[in-house]
């Protein structure tokens, strides 16, 4: 990425992974720690430049977002931010991400996986042009109660006038820069969008005026765990992209990951109202779902080995299976230790009907090669959610 420079420097682990075409950060020191509670108690400084990104401008930019998404774009206003997901004619997600109004007709959506030939196949009969900025935009993502602070002290826009899932343009180190006031933490955060040629200077400034208020460079495992406790589903892990899957089974519905919120359907057409406006005349098959696992019978399961209860650091995101009353009803996608929480956590997707929160179920669980179950019980999710989120 742009990065690169400072972010090899600082990766001491050498922990690396491939991240769309690109190395990134699993964790700078060998242990997720330092950068976890950067997120949670001051500042983490995270390249995500591996998101997709598109530009789409033309006098029908919102018409054809509106069209190929399940939001009604054309209400979003200018320096807005929004969540959503796209589908295919069988209401099936496609991909998830956000949108950013930067102008009357300029969009920006972000993907987690490559989209361009997707927009581009539904372009026809709309004035607009779909460019795929991913190789020319990088992009940070400042997290944590004191990145307002941070954001403060290098830029020149009114940073406290920034609500939740708004954006602005900026001058960040003498470079033009968007700021959007969104994240994948659940945090208080920000996102810094910068063309690659300034990227060093950003980073910098960044880092020098965050020392104060406790900045760290953070890689995607700290995040990981963050996610979980923010209740964010991640593609490839909770559900999958239905245009890659072999079976139908492997393909989820926005209403059965959650996202149901997301979903205009009393508007024009769009890709997959029809389907989906079936399925909420029937209601979805399976739910996405918090759960609580036991750490008293995990404690005591360890016991009978006498061994201490052992979970891995950063959170799994292998399939569970999940039962109830000895059948299985579904499957936990990604589960954790949450240290600000204390708590084992996980999400999964399970059948409607053993959805309620309250709910008690068991999670598999293996020790010694043995395989037994707790209990884990429906909560809702996020498993944490600061006022700082949201609030000003």
């Amino acid at each position: 990425t742009p990065f690169h420079e400072r972010t090899s420097a600082l990766c001491t682990s050498y922990r690396w992974k491939e991240w769309a075409g690109y190395h990134a950060v699993c964790s700078y020191d060998v242990s997720l720690e330092r950068e976890y509670n950067a997120f949670r108690q001051a500042a983490g400084l995270l390249d995500v430049t591996g998101l997709f990104k598109y530009d789409i401008r033309g006098a029908d930019a919102a018409a054809f977002l509106s069209r190929v998404t399940v939001r009604d774009i054309t209400r979003l206003g200018v320096g807005r931010v929004t969540y959503l997901c796209w589908c295919d004619d069988d209401g099936k997600i496609v991909d998830d991400g956000t949108c950013t109004r930067l102008d009357e007709h300029h969009f920006r959506l972000t993907a987690a996986e490559p989209s361009y030939a997707w927009l581009r196949r539904l372009t026809r009969g709309f004035d607009v042009e779909v460019e795929d900025t991913s190789m020319k935009l990088g992009a940070l993502a400042l997290q944590g109660p004191t990145s307002r602070d941070i954001l403060k002290a290098c830029c020149d826009a009114e940073i406290d006038a920034l609500k939740f899932f708004r954006a602005m343009s900026a001058t960040l180190g003498g470079v033009d820069v968007w700021v959007t006031r969104t994240g994948y933490t659940g945090d208080l955060g920000y996102e810094v969008w910068v063309p690659n040629e300034d990227a060093l200077a950003v980073w910098d400034t960044l880092i020098d005026a965050g020392r104060p208020w406790g900045i760290e460079p953070a890689g995607l495992d700290a995040l990981d765990v963050t996610r979980v406790e923010a209740g964010f589903i991640m593609l490839g892990v909770d559900f999958y992209s239905a245009p890659k899957c072999t079976i139908e089974s492997r393909k989820s519905t926005p209403f059965e990951l959650g996202l149901g919120w997301t979903v205009k359907l009393d508007r024009g057409p769009f890709v997959g109202r029809d389907a989906l406006r079936r399925e909420v005349e029937r209601g979805p098959a399976w739910q996405l779902v918090g759960l609580d696992i036991s750490w008293a019978e995990l404690e005591q399961l360890y016991e009978r080995y006498g061994l201490p209860p052992a979970l891995p650091a950063h959170t799994s995101r292998e399939a569970i299976p999940i039962y109830h009353d000895g059948l299985q009803v579904g499957r936990a996608t990604s589960h954790t230790w949450s240290p600000v929480l204390k708590k084992y956590i996980a999400l999964a997707s399970v059948r409607t009907p053993y959805s309620a929160p309250g709910t008690k179920l068991q999670i598999e669980h293996t020790v010694e090669w043995s395989r037994d179950r707790v209990t884990a019980t429906v909560v809702e999710t996020p498993f944490y959610n600061p006022e700082r989120k949201r609030n000003p």
